[in-house]
């Protein structure tokens, strides 16, 4: 799993790639801390086009961003979301609680 990020006027967009479960997402979840920290975006866009595969370590990866986010009074988005984990993160909610594009 590699995560990717850029940074323009305060948008970070982090583009996931590769498989995204329990082995993977601890490291993104710091890169995506240490990203935060050091940018303190106004917006967050998360793009999974990507991914190759997510299990329920995905859910963890995108609500912990989420509430780093919410701290800084930004906002987050997820973009090109794969059909297999849509349904992970609709069967668990998110859909009511980040906003998916």
């Amino acid at each position: 799993m590699a995560v990717s990020c850029t940074c323009d006027r305060r948008s970070l967009t982090a583009v996931l790639s590769g498989e995204l479960d329990h082995h993977g997402a601890k490291q993104i979840m710091e890169e995506l801390d240490r990203r935060v920290e050091q940018e303190l975006p106004r917006q967050l866009t998360v793009d999974m086009g990507a991914v190759t595969f997510m299990d329920s370590s995905g859910i963890a990866v995108l609500l912990r961003a989420h509430r780093r986010m919410a701290q800084l009074e930004g906002s987050m988005s997820v973009i090109n979301v794969p059909k297999q984990a849509q349904r992970v993160f609709r069967a668990a909610g998110l859909h009511r609680i980040i906003k998916f594009l």
